[in-house]
């Protein structure tokens, strides 16, 4: 049994329309193009979002930690300040201040233990190098 169309529609139909218990192709298209528009849209706000922890990778461990604490705050907060910090703390290396201070305190270790720290052997002296005749001193203006 072929259907045909009511004799009150138009005869020349647009193409996305479809004919009842047919599969709509418009609307499956559009609703695949969607999920993978917005799965992509999800994958670069989350790539953008790790930038910051992937840019403190190469710095200090405390640097990556209170730069990736500020990225998940910035995630949860939707508070864009955060993620703006975090990016400027990993954009500038931190200063190495922990190594010069363990040092020190390997230092007070040692002498509050009483070991002598290795006494370095004195350096050799060379003979200086001759002055040079210098010319006597001016006298003091008369006035």
């Amino acid at each position: 049994m072929v259907e045909s169309l009511h004799p009150e529609a138009t005869h020349h139909l647009p193409v996305f329309v479809t004919a009842p218990g047919e599969t709509d192709v418009l609307f499956v298209a559009m609703a695949i193009f969607l999920l993978l528009a917005v799965v992509s849209i999800g994958v670069l706000y989350f790539k953008l979002h790790a930038l910051p922890e992937q840019m403190a990778h190469r710095g200090q461990k405390v640097q990556f930690e209170i730069v990736a604490v500020l990225a998940l705050l910035a995630l949860f907060t939707h508070n864009h300040a955060f993620w703006v910090a975090g990016l400027l703390l990993a954009l500038v290396p931190l200063p190495d201040i922990l190594t010069p201070l363990s040092s020190m305190a390997r230092s007070l270790e040692r002498l509050a233990a009483g070991a002598e720290p290795p006494v370095p052997a004195p350096p050799v002296r060379e003979t200086p190098p001759p002055v040079p005749a210098q010319a006597p001193p001016l006298a003091p203006p008369e006035v």
